[in-house]
């Protein structure tokens, strides 16, 4: 939900750390007053120490729940964070929390703003359709803007505050963007991203080389989506590159099981990270079982994708790599039409895999197949699907599909699908099994080449360098721990395709609580 680097820069144990605030909710009610926020601390993004409870709803304006927020970092060193809070007449207001003692490299207690909330819902905003503030920008007036997510009946909407001091607030008297029949827009996220350059921007960066996302959770939906842009500081206005790729009708972060993300800025490495929650698509009765439901997926960086100059490129955070273990490496191999592959690499439970894939395209052939992801993976065509099948038993009664279908509308027009197929990954009948997937533009010579991360209960694929993500989270009954297997497959009916991996297995990320009784 909120993540930014520690702030104190003699901090004992977390100096160029890492400070986590997110969702606890308690099982035992079925009711959102129970939403409190939760706060960890990590050195590298990967393993977390979990600290006591941050915030609580203990106030009337947020007795029904603390929801999602956002933390700025001002120049003067301190942290103003906006958080929601629902009322006892489930109102949603916004309320400023700040560290009770700016030093502590923990930052363990929290105070709430005596003047709270220091936001009401405007004239004409229903009292439930108000919530989860940005990180502020600052303008070139001096000012901060915070925007927070709403509707006008179908229309989804971005409302822009302007601040000084984080206590009183002016409501511009326009909308930083709006899109018709897109529902209520939460979560909502902004931020600048470079047009040349691999590097990320701080959240404020503005002028030439610059452009913006406008990034929306669909609450009619529950995906989330984005659109790249040009920002006007001084009008505050922001315009969509193509409108056919508006917000909430285009381009998603992660095609998947994936919503509620945020972004921050990354200073220290120059480099803005993208969290997502994804939840559980099994039953209530299997989460109480296992005792967790709910996680986040691995951090990811995000940047402009240079060679499309439209999408994002979303990458793990290179501190997952500290969690590689053996490798293992296979060139050139041969996966013919209609075949399965085993790799032999053991258990494959939690694995790192880097895969690049050649077809044989049929040259001035119009195949006339529209088949994009739809059909899954056991519908063959002539030049696809092909890809991994992670978290399969030996029997191949349990698998996760991943895979590419190159389509040849025309004798030198290819359209690519990269796509996930959950339909065969687990014997359980109560989990929500479905395919995932989307074109993916493949640009002049670039091979297929594909990343997925296996972690037990979840797939995360990255293709064409992270220029699209599918987020899945699967329940094999069989093939778990060291029955778990690795195949390649081909399910072409006439090209052959050649496939070059490394992979690595990779250990576990702790999180535990941290040891108070140390300070």
């Amino acid at each position: 939900m909120v993540g930014f680097p520690s702030s104190d820069p003699d901090g004992p144990l977390y100096h160029k750390g890492w400070y986590h605030i997110f969702y606890q909710y308690n099982p035992d009610s079925a009711v959102w007053g129970n939403i409190t926020w939760g706060h960890a601390v990590s050195r590298d993004l990967i393993h977390w120490l979990l600290l006591p409870l941050a915030l609580v709803p203990d106030r009337w304006y947020d007795v029904n729940g603390v929801w999602t927020g956002s933390a700025t970092r001002h120049p003067d060193g301190n942290i103003y964070m906006l958080y929601t809070g629902s009322t006892g007449n489930l109102t949603q207001v916004q309320n400023l929390a700040h560290p009770a003692d700016p030093s502590d490299p923990l930052l363990l207690n929290w105070v709430k703003n005596p003047a709270n909330p220091v936001l009401l819902p405007p004239p004409g905003i229903g009292p439930k359709d108000f919530r989860d503030p940005t990180t502020a920008w600052l303008g070139p007036d001096g000012l901060w803007r915070v925007a927070i997510g709403s509707r006008m009946e179908k229309l989804g909407i971005t409302l822009v505050y302007k601040t000084r001091d984080f206590l009183s607030y002016e409501l511009l008297d326009h909308y930083l963007h709006s899109v018709p029949g897109t529902g209520m827009w939460e979560c909502v996220d902004f931020f600048p991203v470079a047009v040349n350059g691999t590097k990320g921007l701080d959240t404020s960066a503005a002028g030439e080389g610059i452009k913006h996302v406008l990034k929306a959770s669909l609450d009619d939906t529950k995906l989330d989506h984005f659109a790249v842009g040009t920002y006007d500081p001084v009008e505050d206005l922001w315009t969509p590159d193509d409108p056919k790729n508006d917000v909430g009708i285009g381009l998603k972060y992660d095609y998947g099981r994936y919503y509620a993300s945020k972004t921050f800025y990354d200073q220290e490495k120059q480099r803005r990270i993208l969290w997502g929650w994804i939840n559980e698509t099994d039953t209530e009765f299997d989460d109480l079982k296992k005792g967790w439901a709910s996680l986040q997926t691995i951090p990811r960086t995000v940047v402009l994708d240079g060679r499309t100059g439209a999408d994002l490129l979303q990458w793990p955070v290179e501190e997952i790599e500290s969690l590689r273990l053996r490798s293992y490496c296979f060139e050139d191999v041969l996966v013919g039409p209609g075949s399965v592959v085993p790799l032999h690499i053991g258990s494959a439970t939690q694995l790192d895999i880097m895969a690049e894939f050649e077809v044989e395209l049929i040259s001035g052939k119009k195949t006339d197949e529209e088949n994009s992801c739809d059909g899954g993976a056991a519908e063959r065509s002539s030049l696809g699907p092909f890809g991994i099948l992670a978290l399969a038993d030996a029997s191949l009664s349990e698998l996760t599909s991943v895979f590419f279908r190159p389509v040849q509308t025309s004798a030198d027009a290819v359209t690519t699908y990269f796509c996930t197929d959950q339909t065969r990954s687990s014997l359980a009948p109560d989990v929500f099994k479905v395919v995932y997937g989307s074109s993916i533009p493949v640009v002049g010579d670039e091979k297929l080449q594909m990343r997925v991360l296996v972690d037990h209960s979840i797939v995360e694929s990255f293709g064409q360098g992270g220029r699209r993500v599918i987020s899945s989270r699967v329940y094999p009954t069989k093939a778990i721990y060291g029955d778990a297997r690795l195949f390649l497959f081909n399910n072409a009916t006439d090209v052959n395709v050649k496939v070059k991996l490394k992979i690595w297995e990779m250990n576990s990320a702790f999180i535990r609580p941290y040891p108070l009784d140390q300070l």
